[in-house]
């Protein structure tokens, strides 16, 4: 850029007092703006749900729904989980009227560990069904290489 004087010295004036630049650098803030958007495009998927469970792997494909759905977790040691919150199983049916307000048609996953016994999930599974829900699903884990069977 030339400067006001023509001098081809900066922004200084004649009498060499120094001229304020009024324009706005938006590069920083475009720089922190991606770096912000990247992070939160990657930690957003982790914070699905909190209880760390080792899901079997299937074939199956993914199911699509539009409502959010309620996750009723059992890890490894067999313990009951809504969401985050840890419960027995006597408490599981009732807490989930509650959150649903009696809407039976609420889509809940049920998500079990490997390690655990598969009446154990069954178990679960046949609470949250006699509760009234219909729309019962198990998650697994879907496989990261080619499916079996399919071309490459």
């Amino acid at each position: 850029m030339m400067s006001r004087s023509g001098n081809g010295r900066g922004r200084r004036s004649r009498r060499g007092a120094y001229i304020p630049m009024s324009e706005i650098n938006v590069t920083p803030m475009v720089d922190v703006m991606l770096v912000l958007l990247v992070v939160f495009m990657v930690s957003a998927p982790l914070m699905t749900v909190g209880v760390p469970v080792d899901l079997p792997k299937t074939d199956a494909t993914q199911m699509v729904g539009q409502d959010e759905p309620l996750v009723v977790s059992v890890n490894a040691k067999g313990i009951v989980f809504l969401q985050d919150t840890e419960v027995t199983l006597e408490q599981l049916a009732p807490r989930l009227l509650a959150i649903t307000q009696n809407k039976k048609d609420t889509r809940i996953f049920v998500r079990g560990d490997k390690a655990i016994a598969y009446g154990q999930v069954m178990e679960v599974m046949g609470t949250v069904n006699l509760a009234g829900f219909t729309r019962v699903a198990l998650l697994t884990q879907l496989p990261s290489g080619p499916r079996a069977g399919g071309t490459k």
